[in-house]
């Protein structure tokens, strides 16, 4: 068998699910009320045999790594490990990770230190199941010095993904960084029946898309890092590679979805909530791992709740209405609420009695969600307080605002940032 080690890639800004990644990495952005987004990947790789785990952050990173030192810890005997490799200061350079090659490139020193003969690159914002040995094994049957996880996307997916051409042996012989033009999609588009021959029912979907997901031999990774300035791997180092080595692409057709932007991740979460959900977190034999916490079981007071899901420690009052929401652990929801088509990522602590009468003294906004409040279509993110008669429902379908420091709208999704005060009467 093959050494392999995995590289989780989580270093950028996270830009597009601002504000969610204002105060913290995007592999630590909470998913499906209480797991994190590095929980998908490091599942994978633990589902899949690989134990030996290094995530690359530089924005950002207390969380993760409080979240990573709290859930990931390996039989000592086994050698097993999860680690943070966050951007440092060296010698060599001073300054921030310029792409994903770039960011590889930096932690040479890490993934050679040991005599690894693959290297598994992964990114950190993605839901998704796959076994990785499946991936290895078409790497090493072809020969190949890097091997890249290809998905069949429609014509709309493909302008803002990386599409690959293949051979009737799977070899890559072409690669397009998110293709605008028709000429470029029509040199990239593979044909739907050659597909089907190929085991894939493509359905309206004849382009192959980079998942962001690779095998390296690390010899040759090393080599074409030290050997090029190329700082990103879709936009350079894949097409440089292709044009003089063995590219091969190894076929998924299962569930798959990037997170990246509030729109795609507020669609992913609210999915969950389906009867027939594309992505189960409930999935017996492959379970998604996350930190264990010591929670009671939610209190249901005497509400409605439809299609949802509500974690652990909740506390949910009288006459309140919850539907098609995703209610993430220690909320607090008052009486006569409505909740619908939202995710609310609940509170990283209980206020005890002494506190809240302290918050009646002072007026204080509570944690949670107060008496008579509207939430809808919406992503508030931890510990907000929300108090009484508030009303979070984008009436004028503002589809991306910036403008008040209460809120975020992108998409169409109102985003209220983590320890945001929702005051009585407030109206977005």
């Amino acid at each position: 068998m093959p050494r392999v080690i995995s590289l989780i890639l989580g270093g950028g800004r996270g830009t597009r699910l601002y504000p969610l990644t204002k105060s913290r990495s995007k592999p630590a952005v909470p998913i499906a009320g209480k797991y994190r987004l590095i929980d998908i990947p490091v599942s994978n790789c633990i589902h899949s045999g690989l134990h030996r785990i290094f995530v690359v952050t530089q924005f950002n990173s207390v969380s993760l790594h409080r979240h990573i030192y709290n859930t990931y810890k390996f039989d000592p005997f086994e050698g097993g490990f999860v680690e943070i490799l966050a951007a440092q200061q060296t010698m060599q350079s001073e300054t921030w990770y310029q792409g994903t090659a770039d960011a590889v490139r930096r932690n040479i020193p890490y993934f050679t230190e040991k005599d690894y003969d693959l290297v598994l690159i992964l990114s950190g914002d993605q839901l998704y199941r796959m076994n990785f040995q499946e991936m290895i094994k078409t790497h090493i049957e072809n020969k190949a010095v890097v091997t890249i996880a290809a998905l069949p996307v429609a014509e709309s997916e493909a302008r803002s993904c990386g599409i690959m051409r293949i051979q009737a042996d799977g070899r890559v012989i072409d690669f397009e960084e998110k293709p605008k033009t028709q000429e470029k999609l029509n040199r990239v588009r593979t044909d739907p029946a050659w597909l089907d021959k190929l085991g894939l029912n493509a359905h309206g979907r004849p382009y192959l898309a980079s998942m962001g997901i690779y095998v390296f031999n690390t010899k040759t990774l090393v080599e074409i890092l030290n050997g090029s300035t190329a700082t990103d791997f879709g936009h350079e180092l894949l097409p440089q590679t292709i044009a003089k080595q063995r590219v091969q692409a190894h076929l998924f057709d299962g569930y798959w979805e990037d997170i990246g932007t509030v729109g795609a991740f507020h669609q992913a979460n609210i999915d969950l909530t389906l009867d027939n959900p594309p992505f189960d977190f409930t999935h017996g034999e492959q379970p998604i791992y996350t930190r264990p916490r010591f929670l009671p079981s939610s209190r249901i007071l005497g509400s409605t709740i439809r299609n949802s899901l509500i974690c652990d420690g909740c506390i949910i009052g009288r006459n309140s209405v919850i539907e098609n929401s995703v209610i993430g652990v220690r909320s607090v929801i008052g009486d006569n609420v409505t909740i619908r088509d939202s995710y609310l990522m609940g509170a990283d602590w209980y206020e005890q009695p002494h506190e809240l009468r302290r918050n009646q003294e002072e007026g204080i906004v509570n944690l949670g969600v107060a008496a008579g409040s509207v939430v809808e279509r919406a992503i508030v993110d931890k510990n907000a307080r929300i108090a009484k008669g508030v009303r979070v429902v984008n009436e004028t379908g503002v589809v991306d605002s910036e403008e008040c420091p209460t809120h975020v709208i992108r998409d169409g999704v109102v985003v209220v940032p983590k320890l945001t005060v929702l005051r009585e009467g407030t109206v977005i």
